[in-house]
Formats: structure tokens, C-alpha cells, sequence
């Protein structure tokens, strides 16, 4: 266990209107408006470079922890999951605001050492996953008013007027795509990905963001980074049951799904797929398996900025 005693620790839970902040140090709780004047005062009344553990929340924490990080401070993004845990961890019952921040502060003093610092993404890479997660979105509510519209006669024209509309807005989110990885200077290793069996260009365009975000050291990394890495409960002679982690990305798996069941037709991959499915495993397990294995070739290629030279795959390997 590391005891922090020289730098100041603060924990900070993220609301949409509000921050609640705990010194450690001081052992004092303050409540501080979301906005980026708020925060910026604030921040100026820390020690330099102060050690600040902060939840994560969908975009509400991003001023915080950009702001922080630009006046010198060590910023820890603590992902709620791993937050809950800890309080059940340590038989903490009560849950609010308050409480969470000391939870944090708390954390960050013991866990330091095992946490990595964050660092603010490229520019372009903030910009393709939003792209990304917007079309995603666009197809969703799409297909949902399809399903809606499609049986009733009086929509019939409407939704013709609708699905032109929904083919311009995805080729406007294609071509913004193709522009700012371009910027970016990702386009040859989105041609990597892509000549891959079952990986189009929205998903070589997804691992090529993913893997913009981080030095990684080898695939394994990556595979984590994405959510798609394994969490094991055995215990003595009892093997439980193995489930994703899903720390990473959602849309960049649900890609990597998509390719999978693409691949799975394909010469080179059907053998794979069908050697787990023949060892009991069900169509879901032996898909996420190849998703992660496509995914594992994707990164080794962008790694070496080698080219893809499919061979002969006639079974898994425990490394899948």
C-alpha cells in the first residue's frame, strides 16, 4: 500500500451542474459549479501538481480533468465500476456525492502506484470517435423509425423522403470521416485494417482511432484498451465463467462484432470460427473470440506498419 504524504490528493465527483471536490489533506468537502470558470478558480487554490482522482461520466468530467491537467496536476480517471467495487470493497454503505469524493481521494491515496496517469487524446482522435458514435447513433434511430413507418401506407411517401435524407446524412459522416482521418494520418493504417477478411472501412476506420489513443505495448494492451479483454472468477478447482470486461470503447466492439460475422464466411476465418464452435463454445463466445483475434492481426499490422499476408487459420490458439 503507498501512503501519499507530501502531495495533496483530491477526490471529484462529476455532476452535470455541479463537482463535489475532498481534500484529503485538509479533510474538507466543497461544491463547485460545472463550468469552466468555476473550475479554473478553483483549481488555481491547489498545490502544484496536485494529484486529483476523478470520476469518469460521458463528457461531464472533460473540462475538469482538461483544465487540470493544463495547470500541472496529475489527473487518475476512475471508471465507475471500478469506483462501486471499491466502496462495496471496503464495506462503505453509505452512496452520494460527499461520500464518493472522500471514496475517491481515499482511492487514489491507496491505488496510486496501479494507476495511469491521463493524458489529453489527439485532437483528431476526439473528433473521428465522436463522428463514429454519431452515425451509430444516426443508424440506430433510423432503423427504429423504419420499423415503425414501414406497415403503415400513409407514411409511404414520407418515409421515402426520410430514407434519402438518412443516405446523405451517412455519406456527409463518411466523408468527414475519410477527411479528418486524412488530417490525421491514419488513411495507410485504415488500409491495413482493411484488407483483413470482414473489416470494412467504418471498422478499419474505428482501429485506427483506437489505436491513435496510446503507446501500446503489445496487443494484449490493446485488447484491454478496448473492452474485449477477459475477466476470470476461479477459485481453487473452480473454473467460473469468463465475461468482457467491456472497460473500452462500445462502438469499436460493436464493430469488431460486425466484423466478425462477416469474417466468419470467409475461407481464411470460417475454419477458426468453426474449430471453437466444435469445441463447445456458443455462436456468440466463438464470434467474440474472432472479433478479438481480428482485432489482435489489426493491431500487429498498425504496430509494424507491416502489410496483411493472410495464411492458412485451421484452429484457435490460446493467445485468441
Amino acid at each position: 500500500m503507498t501512503i501519499l504524504t507530501s502531495q495533496t490528493v483530491v477526490g471529484i465527483d462529476i455532476a452535470k451542474a455541479e463537482v463535489v471536490v475532498y481534500r484529503y489533506d485538509l479533510q474538507t468537502t466543497d461544491t463547485i459549479k460545472n463550468d469552466r470558470t468555476s473550475l479554473k478558480r478553483w483549481l488555481k487554490t491547489l498545490p502544484a501538481q496536485s494529484a486529483l482522482a476523478v470520476e469518469a461520466t460521458n463528457i461531464y468530467h472533460l473540462d475538469t480533468v482538461e483544465l487540470a491537467h493544463a495547470m500541472g496536476h496529475q489527473v487518475y480517471v476512475v471508471d465507475a465500476y471500478r469506483v462501486s467495487n471499491y466502496r462495496r470493497g471496503i464495506g462503505q454503505r453509505a452512496k452520494n456525492d460527499p461520500c464518493d469524493a472522500r471514496l475517491l481521494a481515499r482511492y487514489l491515496t491507496n491505488e496510486q502506484h496501479e494507476l495511469r496517469l491521463w493524458s489529453p487524446p489527439p485532437k483528431a482522435y476526439t473528433t473521428l470517435k465522436s463522428l463514429l458514435h454519431r452515425r451509430a447513433t444516426l443508424v440506430k434511430n433510423h432503423t427504429g423509425l423504419m420499423l415503425s413507418w414501414h406497415d403503415e401506407p400513409l407514411l409511404k411517401k414520407t418515409l421515402a423522403t426520410q430514407q434519402k435524407a438518412f443516405e446523405q446524412a451517412i455519406q456527409a459522416i463518411q466523408k468527414l470521416l475519410r477527411k479528418v482521418s486524412k488530417e490525421a494520418g491514419i488513411e495507410a493504417n485504415i488500409g491495413r485494417c482493411k484488407a483483413i477478411e470482414g473489416v470494412g472501412e467504418l471498422v478499419a476506420t474505428g482501429l485506427a482511432t483506437s489505436f491513435m489513443r496510446g503507446d501500446f505495448a503489445d496487443s494484449d494492451a490493446f485488447i484491454a484498451f478496448l473492452g474485449m479483454d477477459l475477466r476470470v472468477d476461479d477459485s481453487g478447482k473452480k473454473k467460473g465463467q469468463r465475461h468482457l470486461t467491456k472497460k473500452g470503447d462500445s462502438e469499436i466492439r460493436r464493430l469488431a462484432h460486425i466484423a466478425a460475422m462477416t469474417a466468419r464466411r470467409s475461407p481464411r476465418w470460417k475454419p477458426f470460427y468453426e474449430s471453437y464452435l466444435a469445441r463447445g463454445f456458443s455462436k456468440t463466445q466463438a464470434l467474440v473470440v474472432l472479433a478479438r483475434k481480428l482485432c489482435r492481426v489489426a493491431f500487429a499490422l498498425m504496430k509494424n506498419q507491416s502489410e496483411y499476408q493472410p495464411t492458412p487459420m485451421l484452429q484457435g490458439c490460446p493467445a485468441t
